[in-house]
């Protein structure tokens, strides 16, 4: 898993509550067990029309916020059904950190396990951002996990409160797997030993 440090990058306004799983990448999407490609299918019954053209109005489509890297939303964001799809979709068109006052709890907690930080603050100050994050191109934000710290265009600073455990598995890459990597030695001894003393496991 990518290394979550410091994030700088244009952020979008989605000013909508309640955004669910499924407006964020629709069931049909859902085939794939891979974690790329899903990023063109992003909010895709909101950015295109039923025989595939551009909804010019909407955030993603505009031109100063095709690159966006993070997501500024309403309240309950990653609603709905639990599908770790959701956070890939996002991961793969560029989003790695997410603003709300409010997330659903099985997105939040699969957005760390993919290497997107989702920031919780009170609603006054995600008003601010959106305000920030609707200059367009120069809704340029920085994201400073280490310092706990949100800089917005004008040099303002925001704090936000984070987990340590998952703060160290971002600032780390850290993924599951990756956690279960770290104690390789300590697995390959227990194998050894198991190797000797019941052989006929391992065929």
């Amino acid at each position: 898993m990518e290394k979550f440090t410091v994030l700088t990058g244009v952020a979008a306004p989605l000013p909508m509550i309640n955004v669910d799983t499924d407006m964020i990448i629709p069931k049909q999407f859902l085939k794939t067990i891979k974690r790329t490609g899903l990023g063109k299918h992003l909010f895709d019954e909101m950015r295109y029309t039923p025989d595939g053209a551009e909804v010019a109005e909407f955030v993603l489509n505009k031109p100063a916020y095709r690159s966006a890297k993070i997501l500024v939303s309403g309240d309950n964001f990653g609603c709905g059904s639990s599908r770790e799809h959701a956070p890939w979709a996002l991961a793969d068109f560029g989003i790695r950190c997410i603003i709300a006052p409010s997330f659903a709890d099985i997105f939040f907690n699969n957005c760390f396990k993919n290497g997107i930080l989702p920031i919780k603050l009170p609603k006054e100050q995600v008003d601010l951002l959106l305000d920030d994050a609707s200059r367009g191109s120069n809704a340029i934000v920085s994201v400073d996990l280490e310092k706990q710290e949100i800089t917005g265009p004008d040099g303002g600073k925001i704090s936000f409160e984070v987990d340590p455990f998952r703060k160290h598995c971002l600032l780390n890459g850290l993924d599951d797997i990756g956690l279960t990597m770290q104690q390789a030695t300590f697995i390959d001894q227990y194998e050894g030993k198991q190797r000797g003393g019941q052989p006929w496991l391992w065929g």
